[in-house]
């Protein structure tokens, strides 16, 4: 998931460069959004690691 948000960065980011303005908007929210959910489940999965004892 992760290398999802990485790609869809660097899209955006190609996008801006060359001009693509309705485009790269899009595509930095896509990447904004995964990046949290990747987050977020590494959140929720340490906690319950650490909950569980295993960590």
């Amino acid at each position: 998931m992760l290398e999802w948000g990485l790609s869809s960065l660097i899209v955006a980011i190609c996008a801006a460069i060359l001009g693509f303005g309705g485009s790269e908007g899009v595509t930095v929210e896509t990447a904004r959004v995964v990046f949290q959910v990747a987050i977020g489940l590494f959140a929720m999965s340490a906690l319950i690691r650490v909950m569980r004892g295993n960590g």
